[in-house]
C-alpha cells in the first residue's frame, strides 16, 4: 500500500520549521489519540500515521533523506515506521507528557496505566581509515562503552529471585487522586513515579536501574566508496532502553586520511604526473600508479601543463549507485633548472628552427 506524503498528513508546507511541525503533530495527536477514539481503528491508524510523519520530519537527517528520495530513501536507511500504537508511546512518551501534562504520557485519558518503556540514547563513535580502505571498504572493530541490560536481573532492576511488587500507594494504578473542593484531581504516584510497581529489594549489580555501563566490541562494515564525514548507522547498537524499551542507534562517523599521491574529487581520483619537456613534446608511454595497481598510458605529443588524461573506471565506487568514477591524470610539464652545455645548444637550435 502506498504511503501518504508526510507533509500532507500533518497539513504543513514543505518549508515548515520545527515549531510548525510540533504544533501540527500536537493537534493531530490530540484529535486521533486512541483514548479519545475508543475502538476506532481508523483513528488509531491516523494517530500512528501522524506519529510516523512527526518521527521523520522532526529529525533533520531523516527529513533530508525523505525530501531527497521519499519513502524509498528512508527504507534504504533502515526506517520502517511504527508497527503499532505501543511503539508510538514508547518513542514519544516525553512529548505526550508535554502535550497532555501531569504524566498523561504514561496514562491514557481513561486512567489506564501504560508502560514507561523508553528508547535508549543514540551514540556517536568516530573512526579514521586510510585512503585505500575508503576506496575498497573495510571492516573495523570498535569498542563502545554504553548502558547495557543488566545480566543479573535482565533489566527488571529487582534482585535475583525477587520481582517488582504492586505499589501500595496507588494500588498499581500509577496515579493517586486528590480532593480539591468540588474537584477530584489525579496525579502521578510519588512512590512508583507512575509505573504502578516498586522494587523492594534492588539488584546488587545495577542498584535497581536495570542497566549497567559496559564496553562492547562492535564490528563496523565500512562500504567501498565511503566519503569523508559520512555517518554509518548501526541500528540497536546505542544504549539499552529503559523498562523494556528498544535500544538506541550507534552513529559511526568516518574520517579519511590523506594520500601521498592521490586525492579525491567526487568519485574520481586525481593524480599529478610530472613530464619533462622532451616527453611532453614528442610523446611517450609511461607507467602510472592507480588504486588498482600500476598501468601504462600513452602520452600524446605536444601535451601541455593543465591538460589531463582520463583512465576510465579507475576511481571510487559510488556508495549509493555502485558506479565507478575515473582516474584523472593531470599533466605538469617540468622546466629544467640546470642544463648541460650540449642540452642548451640543442634547445637553442630547436628555438631557431
Amino acid at each position: 500500500m502506498n504511503k501518504r506524503d508526510y507533509y500532507e498528513i500533518l497539513g504543513i508546507k514543505r518549508d515548515s520549521d520545527s515549531g510548525d511541525i510540533k504544533k501540527a503533530y500536537r493537534q493531530a495527536a490530540m484529535k486521533y489519540h486512541p483514548d479519545r477514539n475508543p475502538d476506532d481503528k481508523k483513528a488509531e491508524e491516523q494517530f500512528k500515521e501522524a506519529s510516523e510523519a512527526y518521527e521523520v520530519l522532526s529529525d533533520s537527517h531523516k527529513r533530508q533523506l525523505y525530501d531527497s528520495y521519499g519513502h524509498a530513501g528512508l527504507e534504504g536507511a533502515g526506517f520502517r515506521g511504527f508497527s503499532g500504537v505501543d511503539d508510538v508511546f514508547s518513542s514519544f512518551g516525553s512529548i505526550f507528557e508535554e502535550f497532555f501534562g501531569g504524566g498523561m504520557g504514561d496514562f491514557s485519558f481513561g486512567g489506564r496505566k501504560r508502560s514507561r518503556a523508553r528508547q535508549g540514547a543514540d551514540l556517536r563513535h568516530d573512526i579514521s581509515i586510510s585512503f585505500e580502505e575508503s576506496a575498497f571498504g573495510v571492516e573495523k572493530e570498535v569498542s563502545v562503552t554504553k548502558q547495557v541490560i543488566c545480566t543479573i536481573c535482565h533489566g527488571s532492576g529487582a534482585a535475583e529471585g525477587t520481582s517488582r511488587e504492586t505499589c501500595k500507594t496507588c494500588g498499581g494504578r500509577g496515579q493517586v487522586a486528590h480532593s480539591q473542593g468540588f474537584f477530584m484531581l489525579q496525579t502521578t504516584c510519588p512512590k512508583c513515579h507512575g509505573e504502578g510497581t516498586v522494587i523492594s529489594k534492588p539488584c546488587g549489580e545495577c542498584r535497581g536501574y536495570g542497566r549497567v555501563r559496559a564496553s562492547k566490541q562492535i564490528s563496523v562494515k565500512v562500504p567501498a566508496g565511503v566519503e569523508d564525514g559520512m555517518r554509518l548507522i548501526l541500528r540497536g547498537e546505542g544504549e539499552a532502553g529503559e523498562s523494556g524499551g528498544p535500544a538506541g542507534d550507534l552513529y559511526v562517523v568516518v574520517s579519511i586520511k590523506s594520500h601521498d599521491l592521490f586525492r579525491r574529487d567526487d568519485d574520481n581520483v586525481i593524480i599529478r604526473l610530472p613530464l619533462s619537456f622532451p616527453q611532453a613534446a614528442v610523446g611517450t608511454k609511461l607507467t602510472v600508479p592507480t588504486l588498482y595497481g600500476n598501468e601504462e598510458i600513452d602520452i600524446p605529443a605536444g601535451i601541455e601543463t593543465g591538460e589531463y588524461i582520463k583512465m576510465k573506471h579507475k576511481g571510487f565506487t559510488n556508495v549509493h549507485s555502485r558506479k565507478k568514477g575515473d582516474q584523472i591524470v593531470e599533466i605538469f610539464v617540468k622546466t629544467p633548472k640546470k642544463l648541460s652545455k650540449k642540452q642548451k645548444e640543442l634547445l637553442e637550435e630547436f628555438i631557431r628552427s
